[in-house]
């Protein structure tokens, strides 16, 4: 199993969303606070909103930006704080698609994506 994982999520009809089609997602969304800390995270990356590359892991990593920790399960997805950005988001079922189980901490990078 991967270490790090990669995806580009993008605006699509205002909300953030990606495609992987390893896992079979396909206009997955990110809703419930993780839409927000999206917007807060790509604020200085040119036209994220067209796509920028995210990468993340269960394990810190060298240039990762910020950290979610593990709060509590719900509606079969799990709810994250980000001290970062003082809020908590919720990460649906997908989630389960990189890992066996829910992280008790998810590392971040965001950065533009080269086209």
């Amino acid at each position: 199993m991967n270490s790090l994982f990669v995806i580009a999520p993008y605006k699509y009809q205002g909300a953030w969303v990606f495609d992987d089609p390893a896992t079979g997602l396909f206009r997955e969304p990110f809703i419930a606070g993780i839409d927000t800390m999206i917007d807060k995270a790509v604020a200085k990356i040119p036209n994220a909103e067209k796509g920028f590359r995210a990468t993340f892991s269960a394990r810190q990593f060298p240039g990762s930006d910020f950290q979610l920790e593990w709060r509590r399960a719900e509606s079969g997805g799990n709810w994250y704080y980000s001290d970062e950005f003082k809020m908590e988001g919720w990460l649906c079922p997908a989630l389960f698609k990189y890992f066996p189980s829910a992280p008790n901490e998810i590392y971040v990078k965001v950065e533009e994506l080269k086209r």
